[in-house]
């Protein structure tokens, strides 16, 4: 009992748990497809995937998983090999997915928007020995695996409501996604696989902004899903439906969205085309959805949008959505939940710890501007910026450090990468944060992307927040430019509700009374919309790039 109390004391956030919530869990030898093995044995009928016209039981699931894992052995790969798969939020990525981890494969998902070079810089990093991608891109897959040095590309058929590259392109040397889940004629001896096997490459700026690739283990990411398992306490065990909008080949949508659905025994209704709102707010209502992970532009569109302010669209089967990627605003958590009468939280996740380590309780307090609690099994410490033997006080900024379950082995093929930011078990996140008296975190920014005016500090979160508490401004970013008087000044760019005019002089009277003096913009500029990743994180680089091409 006394050691209880003084965890509760060093971790105060653990007495802001849910009451159902674990201080610490258990982690069985599990891989990641165990969570799909032990579902299709207790739930084989089961729903476990829909997308557009087709449905998929967990039995079918794991069978054709199966079938794939065993057609990529015989075509020669082996454990540890890297499989590339560039799809979209499909059945067939599933498949892919989960028929890589069966045959000791190594996940190494693309954006299947992406053009040839971008996909040509990401292979360089990972060497994959087999590419996955759409029909419509076969001269694009082809060349990228012979540029790659790829022995192998298999082709995907995929019809959607909106076809994403229209164009037909010649017949290339591939073989089919069809034949690669139909039954082997050869028998096919799968390899063992076990928790500290390779899992997972996510590409990553880390904390340098070099393009790199986190690698994680299986046992990494089932602690993850293990974690949420118990942190969404108000989803039950086989009567959820999923909304999977957030794409799978991030981290978040992979784990979130896609393998703690499948822990659950969910039915994981799957998008496409994360950009149609219609077809997402036709989803919900036709298939009841009860989880709707996302990002806090989703949740804003869809409160602005016409039928749901009309009260046309039922939102009321929601339970629970988990934001990410970037800051909530408490107006888009408020009004949300009035929509839906579910909570709305925001959760803190990196690629280096897939996929998240905080998230607010959802069913305890939800503080504003917070990243919320640390999950279970994850120990947090702020350090100082300059020494980092030095932990600072509460409610001091420093840079948030991670010790967990969950953080990766390291960057793919990057020994020096790894060590800059993996030290003592210990992972560097570069985040800036502070944590307060009850164990709440708040992210103020990147520790690259401090602004400092006359060498005094500037977090662009806490500029942003106060400009979008303008009743005009509806986004808002900002960046350090160069000053030649102050070394660097604060700039902003902004999003304007409804195409409102911008007067700039309104706006700064407007932060003289929430900042001090240096931490206004000196500049501010209207944007239509401002730079994000697919996931919905700002590109802050993108913006200093408009502002010096150079």
């Amino acid at each position: 009992m006394a050691g209880r109390r003084e965890m509760k004391d060093q971790n105060p956030w653990i007495n802001h748990y849910d009451p159902d919530v674990p201080a610490n869990l258990e982690y069985p030898n599990f891989t990641i497809q165990d969570f799909l093995e032990r579902q299709a044995k207790e739930t084989p009928g089961r729903m476990a995937l829909i997308c557009d016209e087709k449905v998929i039981s967990y039995a079918e699931l794991l069978s054709s998983s199966r079938n794939f894992a065993e057609h990529l052995v015989l075509m020669g790969l082996n454990p540890g090999d890297r499989v590339g798969i560039c799809l979209p939020n499909t059945i067939e990525f599933v498949i892919s997915f989960f028929g890589t981890l069966m045959a000791g494969g190594v996940v190494a998902a693309m954006n299947p928007l992406y053009p040839l070079p971008e996909w040509q810089y990401q292979t360089k990093i990972v060497s994959p020995k087999v590419l996955i991608g759409l029909q419509t891109r076969a001269d694009e897959l082809f060349e990228l695996k012979q540029k790659s040095g790829g022995e192998h590309l298999i082709l995907v058929e995929v019809k959607t409501d909106q076809q994403l590259f229209p164009e037909v392109y010649e017949e290339v040397n591939s073989v089919t996604f069809e034949k690669c889940i139909s039954k082997s004629d050869a028998p096919v001896t799968l390899p063992l696989v076990n928790s500290f096997s390779p899992a997972v490459l996510q590409f990553s700026g880390g904390t340098t902004g070099l393009p790199k690739a986190a690698l994680a283990l299986h046992c990494n990411v089932a602690a993850n899903i293990l974690q949420f398992t118990k942190w969404l306490t108000t989803l039950k065990q086989g009567q959820e439906v999923f909304l999977t909008v957030i794409p799978l080949y991030h981290v978040y949508g992979m784990v979130i969205g896609l393998n703690v659905g499948i822990a659950m025994g969910a039915a994981i209704v799957l998008v496409p085309d994360g950009k149609n709102l219609d077809k997402t707010l036709q989803l919900i209502q036709e298939h009841k959805v009860t989880f709707f992970p996302g990002v806090p532009s989703i949740y804003q569109a869809i409160n602005r949008h016409p039928r749901v302010l009309a009260g046309e669209v039922n939102l009321s089967t929601i339970k629970a959505c988990i934001s990410g990627s970037a800051p909530l605003l408490p107006a888009t958590r408020e009004q949300f939940e009035r929509l839906t009468g579910g909570k709305l939280v925001e959760g803190y996740g990196l690629s280096e710890a897939p996929t998240a380590t905080h998230c607010n309780p959802i069913q305890g307090e939800n503080r504003d501007g917070s990243i919320g609690l640390p999950l279970p099994d994850v120990e947090c410490k702020i350090v100082d910026l300059e020494d980092d033997s030095k932990t600072m006080a509460t409610g001091e900024s420093g840079q948030l450090l991670i010790r967990s379950p969950q953080v990766m082995l390291g960057y793919y093929g990057s020994a020096s990468e790894t060590a800059l930011v993996m030290k003592d078990d210990w992972l560097y996140t570069g985040d800036i944060a502070k944590m307060d008296e009850d164990g709440y975190f708040y992210i103020l920014g990147r520790q690259k992307d401090l602004i400092k005016v006359n060498g005094l500090q500037v977090w662009p979160t806490e500029v942003e927040e106060v400009l979008t508490r303008h009743h005009k401004i509806s986004e808002a970013a900002v960046a350090g430019v160069y000053d030649e008087i102050t070394g660097e000044a604060v700039k902003a760019w902004v999003v304007m509700r409804d195409y409102a005019p911008l007067d700039p002089k309104d706006v700064q009277l407007f932060c003289r009374s929430s900042l001090a003096g240096y931490k206004i913009p000196k500049e501010i500029v209207a944007v239509e919309k401002l730079p994000k990743s697919p996931v919905g994180k700002l590109l802050r680089r993108e913006l200093l790039k408009m502002d010096n091409p150079k």
